[in-house]
């Protein structure tokens, strides 16, 4: 399992360790996304819930879950990237791991101070119609604030700005820190140290996977 706050790069790192190792690489939300665009007995439960503007029970997620481990594709083992975030979902996960004679072996948590966070993220400028994106610092465009191909105007994505990552970032220490420390009691959790490149960060992934 990776767990890390917005920006700490784990769904940078998600498909090269999926790739490597063979695993299949569970994201809870394109996993709900599929669940509900097959019409799975628990995709159309999910789209209830989402249709009414609900959040999708634990018990839900689980079972989607379930049934993704399930594939021939997850016999070799799976990574799950973005779940769980509170308590409460970690224990429902390892109940249903249980029953299934299976058991979460490492959780990988990408650790990154706020402020470098701040910095990664705030700095971040799309080019809409391309995709291609720029950093003020790390890769600015030749003129600020404008593509360096077409000349058009940069935006920052909605989810980029101090005031929302603050929000993210609040949410994610009060919710998914215990999470870190609940594993930590049980021996799984191996500390990355996310603010290096992705290079070294991979390095130290491949590292405490072959521990």
């Amino acid at each position: 399992m990776s767990g890390g706050p917005p920006g700490s790069g784990k769904g940078t790192q998600s498909p090269i360790i999926k790739d490597e190792y063979c695993l299949c690489h569970l994201a809870t939300g394109d996993m709900l996304r599929a669940a509900v665009a097959a019409k799975t007995p628990l995709g159309v439960k999910a789209k209830e819930a989402m249709d009414k503007g609900e959040l999708v029970s634990d018990d839900l997620v689980i079972g989607i879950i379930d049934e993704a481990i399930k594939k021939p594709s997850c016999q070799k083992g799976f990574i799950l990237d973005g779940f769980p975030r509170t308590v409460a979902q970690a224990e429902k996960l390892d109940e249903m791991l249980e029953k299934r004679g299976a058991k979460l072996d490492k959780v990988l948590n990408f650790k990154i101070d706020d402020a470098i966070l701040e910095e990664r993220i705030t700095g971040r400028w799309i080019h809409p119609s391309s995709g291609r994106s720029y950093h003020s610092k790390f890769a600015p465009p030749k003129v600020p604030g404008v593509d360096d191909v077409t000349g058009e105007p940069l935006i920052q994505r909605k989810d980029d700005t101090a005031a929302v990552l603050k929000s993210r970032l609040e949410a994610f220490h009060q919710q998914t820190e215990p999470v870190i420390e609940y594993y930590t009691k049980g021996g799984l959790v191996v500390n990355l140290h996310a603010e290096k490149p992705p290079k070294e960060v991979t390095a130290e992934v491949q590292k405490s996977l072959s521990s």
